[in-house]
């Protein structure tokens, strides 16, 4: 398949009026939002849908988010609307927050992996919007990245991976919250499936209390069904192994220099990823800075488009853990699955 690849700046009208017709056919499109870049298909036809599957390699039983462009898109998709739902979406669509509830007949199985619910959001990036608009239908999309490898944040990314798997590409340049959205049920009591970067603390702040669901911070059981994308053990994976270290950043560090040292006397390359804060611990060690622990939005942006970029060669990566609150829920989720839950304690 040749992929054709558009920019969203120079060629915008041209390019997201011809992937709106690419969506209409059935074809894939990869487009970019503020979150990652998404493959996308129309979520109204499930032989388009499966298409993202065979793309990605991904497994059938992972469910999919479907993208709209204006908050009534939603009433069509659902069995109804609840009131905590159009409460969040004035509160934060356009922006980076899922919501799932009790699908309608309208949506295929394709879509929800067979689940009675259906995930759906309003992305905040402008082309992101207008591509949905230009398409007319839901957009199914999960991250534009092969199967298990980190989720895409730059057309380079998207072009290792989709490159020939895909009918068109656009470039919309490097994505500015760079972790993918939050996933937040509201069948029964609000549940954070997938944190992202808007926080259970903003959740709270607009429909009260909201719960974290077990498997956000530790593996899928064997007898658990994904309810989200991202719920999956191992995901957002290098080729390299990673590890994370908990404990306080001075703990870390030291747990990250003797495990660094062990790596090197077996003959292993090793870097470690590190904050503004602690990178004089590492002094005279392969060392990337990936962001101030004191504002995890820094991490969440970074984490991706490091696990690509920086692990050519190296065989193990040696990364801080961070606290859970805020945006750290979502960079320690993301960094706890590309590492498969390796965790190194004193």
């Amino acid at each position: 398949m040749k992929t054709e690849l558009y920019n969203a700046k120079t060629q915008k009208e041209n390019g997201t009026a011809l992937a709106g017709r690419v969506i209409r056919s059935g074809g894939l499109v990869v487009f970019p939002t503020e979150t990652v870049y998404g493959l996308g298909a129309n979520g109204l036809d499930g032989e388009a849908v499966s298409k993202i599957f065979e793309a990605k390699g991904r497994p059938s039983d992972n469910p999919l988010i479907l993208h709209v462009a204006k908050k009534s898109d939603v009433k069509p998709l659902w069995k109804h609307v609840p009131d905590k739902a159009r409460i969040l979406m004035d509160a934060f669509w356009p922006g980076p927050l899922t919501l799932v509830y009790l699908k309608s007949e309208l949506v295929p199985g394709e879509v929800t992996a067979g689940l009675d619910t259906v995930a759906v959001r309003m992305p905040e990036h402008k082309t992101a919007l207008a591509l949905i608009r230009a398409a007319g239908v839901p957009i199914a999309a999960p991250s534009a990245n092969l199967s298990g490898k980190p989720s895409p944040t730059s057309v380079e990314h998207v072009l290792e991976d989709m490159d020939g798997r895909v009918d068109v590409i656009i470039d919309g340049g490097r994505c500015s919250v760079g972790v993918e959205s939050t996933v937040l049920s509201l069948v029964g009591e609000p549940t954070i499936l997938r944190p992202g970067g808007i926080t259970r603390e903003m959740l709270e702040g607009v429909i009260g209390p909201v719960k974290v669901a077990g498997a956000v911070l530790r593996p899928l059981g064997e007898d658990e069904q994904a309810a989200s994308p991202g719920m999956k053990y191992r995901h957002y994976a290098p080729e390299c192994e990673v590890a994370v270290a908990l404990g306080s950043p001075r703990a870390a560090a030291g747990i990250i220099c003797r495990e660094y040292q062990k790596a090197e006397i077996e003959g292993k390359s090793c870097k470690i990823f590190a904050t503004e804060q602690t990178k004089s611990y590492y002094k005279g060690k392969k060392c990337v800075i990936i962001g101030n622990r004191d504002m995890p939005a820094t991490l969440c942006a970074a984490l991706f488009g490091a696990l690509r970029d920086e692990t050519e060669g190296v065989d193990l990566i040696l990364a801080e853990g961070i606290p859970e609150s805020g945006e750290g829920l979502a960079y320690m989720n993301r960094l706890l699955r590309a590492a498969g839950f390796t965790v190194l304690r004193q």
